[in-house]
């Protein structure tokens, strides 16, 4: 396991380092969608199968034509704007996606081009839907480390373009979507990205793949079930704890949107009250990297991340990859 530790004490950092935070949150989601309805002919079930699996009533999909960096461009602007920060500023572009527009080039200079980040290094971060997680890690350690001081993070991924709609396992999940934050420099009322524990397991290959000859996903439903909720529920616990904090003083738990069923299984595990735990799967469905920066996004907008409030991020995906971290939320600008 690889972790990211701030301190001993999650809100003071050691001598000579940075703290980092959030400063920024912004999603940019497809017009279009799939309905269950739609869904449930296709694949010939009934909608209340595919509603009591999932949870997920509709999901959003990218018109043909559309293109992953237009939506990671505008997320990240929107954001931008949100922190007061010029992308002329930034020193560092990091996509988390898994189904960037082509092959090569990467995601990240398309957006850093198109932002007119002039200045920043471009990335892309590749671990499915622990993506954006791991982007986090990743950036907030260079900002700690004093190699940078304003970052953009994406989490976007047009997850129906490499969907089979003849497997029932996975395309009932599946959705588009982008969101993106902007990272700086942390503490005090700015909050602070806390530690962050990522872990693998590539022994797991083949229960969620994609290969390059079909370019669709294929998942062993069950299986996936089983390590989504033991992973992401052992590295909750691991989180907080490296935080020196306990389950009861998290005010926010926001786990990948996966499917409601994990969730909801994560929460009964830790004896959380439903309105602590983010679940906004219904109506936009698994869009793999983005879902973290969409969940945050919408937890804003209903209230629950007020400046303060100490919020835990967990996520699970393909590989296997899992992670979990901890932060306290700062005084955001205006949605």
């Amino acid at each position: 396991m690889l972790e990211q530790t701030l301190a001993p004490e999650l809100f003071r950092a050691p001598a000579g380092r940075q703290l980092a935070t959030i400063m920024s949150v912004a999603t940019e989601l497809p017009v279009g969608f799939i309905s269950v309805q739609e869904l449930s002919e296709r694949l010939g079930v009934s909608e209340d199968w595919i509603l009591t699996r999932t949870g997920i009533r509709e999901r959003r999909r990218a018109a043909p034509g559309e293109r992953l960096s237009d939506y990671a461009a505008r997320a990240g602007r929107a954001a931008l704007q949100r922190a007061g920060v010029s992308a002329s500023e930034l020193d560092l572009v990091l996509v988390a996606t898994l189904t960037q527009d082509e092959i090569t080039p990467n995601t990240a200079p398309l957006v850093a081009h198109a932002l007119g980040a002039e200045r920043a290094g471009a990335i892309d971060v590749g671990a499915a839907c622990t993506a954006f997680l791991s982007g986090l890690a990743l950036g907030a350690s260079q900002i700690e480390s004093g190699r940078a001081e304003l970052i953009l993070l994406v989490g976007a991924d047009f997850v129906t373009r490499i969907t089979n709609y003849d497997d029932r396992n996975s395309a009932r999940l599946f959705a588009d979507a982008a969101g993106a934050v902007v990272l700086g420099r942390g503490g005090g009322e700015q909050g602070v990205i806390g530690p962050i524990v990522l872990g693998a397991d590539g022994s797991h290959r083949e229960t969620i793949i994609a290969r390059h000859s079909d370019r669709l996903i294929t998942m062993d439903g069950p299986e996936v079930f089983r390590h989504a909720v033991r992973r992401m529920t052992a590295v909750t616990e691991e989180a907080i704890a490296r935080a020196g904090l306990t389950l009861d003083e998290i005010d926010v738990f926001v786990y990948h949107q996966a499917n409601a069923r994990i969730t909801r299984a994560v929460g009964e595990r830790l004896g959380l009250a439903p309105e602590r735990v983010v679940d906004c799967i219904e109506t936009l469905g698994n869009a793999s990297a983005a879902t973290l920066p969409v969940a945050l996004a919408q937890a804003e907008r209903d209230g629950r991340l007020r400046p303060g409030a100490r919020v835990l991020v967990s996520a699970f995906g393909a590989g296997f990859t899992w992670g979990g971290g901890v932060i306290e939320w700062g005084g955001l600008g205006d949605a």
